[in-house]
């Protein structure tokens, strides 16, 4: 039987990693539980001149500590990513692989001047942790700008996407292969 296993990476917030576990579980109906042993320390990660931790480095991470792991791993941080080619990554996932990250850092919308919305943010990160965690079972980005797996550039494209897959995505899903 396949497992997701969400890996706090600190820093980040233990609300919002348990805040995932219930939809993870419902959407792709796997047991899903949070990692409690030793945490990576993200600092190898760290870009110094960009002042962001890039995120295939913290997934190469996860496939050294976890390469016995057989399910999906999920990290959940609130770092702020990168990969080389563009300014900020809200996550990213290995392509029908076991690993992604996901970073609550430019989902909260204090980050953009406006007020804390701690419902708003959650539901923010469950899109992403979603939207990842598809990739891992063989997701491409979707057309539909309501899907899930609709790729986003700025926090108002997850606010418009539903929590869920659209039926053509849903019909792809590579659950359970």
């Amino acid at each position: 039987m396949s497992s997701i296993l969400v890996v706090p990476v600190p820093p980040c917030d233990n609300d919002s990693v348990n805040a995932i576990i219930s939809p993870l579980e419902a959407i792709f109906r796997f047991p899903t539980s949070i990692h409690v042993a030793e945490p990576i320390d993200p600092s190898f990660a760290f870009d110094v001149y960009r002042n962001q931790y890039n995120s295939t480095a913290l997934i190469s991470a996860f496939v050294k500590q976890f390469r016995d792991f057989k399910g999906k791993i999920i990290g959940v941080t609130s770092v702020d990513l990168f990969v080389p080619v563009l300014t900020y990554v809200f996550g990213e996932a290995q392509l029908d692989g076991p690993f992604a990250v996901v970073s609550a850092h430019r989902l909260d919308d204090t980050l953009y001047g406006l007020p804390a919305n701690r419902t708003l943010a959650t539901e923010r990160l469950v899109k992403e942790a979603v939207h990842e965690l598809g990739h891992t079972f063989g997701l491409l980005h979707c057309r539909d700008y309501r899907c899930v797996m609709h790729s986003s550039t700025a926090v108002e494209d997850i606010d418009v996407k539903a929590e869920h897959f659209c039926s053509s995505c849903e019909a792809l899903l590579k659950i359970g292969t």
